[in-house]
């Protein structure tokens, strides 16, 4: 069977709006409803944050956010018991994005063998080193149909960049700016520069811009360059308050349509 993001790519080639959330954040509970909602509303793809007690490349509103889910008692066990019926309701891509260390914690095989049985596409683990992944855990990747998805940034040399395309089976997350999630919000005309060098090299993988991506503005400025846009900390603020987590979630996505 052909994987769900390669499928989204084939069926749609601009303005993908993919939705970054942590998992557990803000009710224990909320991880299905989330997914479901987004999916409903429009998104054409779901990043599901593994939550983490030390996030380096996350700004304050993930970083919190994780804490909470944390707090709220959620980890990797209970994220796929919550999700093992998702593929019953919900038919977009699903990509876990978390950190190596629970990662390694829970076992790469096993984690990547559960990620196939629950119907999870791909992964984003930024902190693993591409050598790595390549040396050592490519095989199992691929033998449990799994896309691992690569981050670059405005700082990663050309060749680097070309590596991770030719490595690539998902799709390449441009990091718009060498700054945390959530620090920047709009799109300058440095990043600009940094998309249209991007474009220019003509790489063989579709890509996603993220971070600073907050609004319906910042998303279509992103979205000229690639081929959509990743929003993880606005929404994450937007899923703060006293109203339903349906509701909540529907008013963030009618913003963008």
């Amino acid at each position: 069977m052909e994987n769900r993001i390669t499928s989204l790519f084939n069926r749609k080639d601009k303005n993908i709006i993919s939705i970054y959330f942590t998992a557990g954040y803000p009710n224990l509970l909320d991880t299905v409803t989330i997914i479901s909602e987004l999916e409903k509303n429009g998104a054409d793809l779901i990043e599901i944050g593994i939550p983490f007690s030390d996030p380096v490349a996350d700004g304050l509103v993930i970083q919190q956010s994780s804490e909470i889910a944390l707090r709220n008692g959620m980890t990797i066990h209970l994220l796929f018991e919550q999700l093992k019926e998702i593929r019953k309701s919900v038919s977009i891509p699903l990509i876990l994005m978390g950190y190596l260390n629970p990662v390694m914690q829970y076992g790469i095989e096993d984690f990547c063998k559960k990620c196939r049985e629950t119907g999870i596409d791909g992964t984003i683990i930024p902190d693993l080193p591409l050598e790595v992944y390549e040396e050592e855990y490519k095989a199992i990747f691929e033998r449990n149909s799994l896309s691992n998805i690569f981050l670059i940034t405005p700082q990663t040399p050309e060749e680097r960049i070309r590596k991770i395309d030719r490595l690539s089976t998902g799709f390449i997350y441009m990091v718009s700016s060498s700054s945390t999630t959530g620090v920047k919000g709009g799109v300058d005309d440095e990043q600009i520069s940094y998309f249209e060098r991007i474009s220019g090299m003509n790489l063989n993988s579709k890509r996603l811009i993220g971070f600073g991506i907050s609004d319906k503005g910042s998303f279509e400025r992103a979205s000229n360059y690639a081929n959509g846009a990743i929003i993880g900390s606005a929404f994450i603020k937007a899923l703060a308050g006293d109203s339903t987590t349906a509701s909540k979630v529907t008013a963030f996505m009618q913003k963008f349509f």
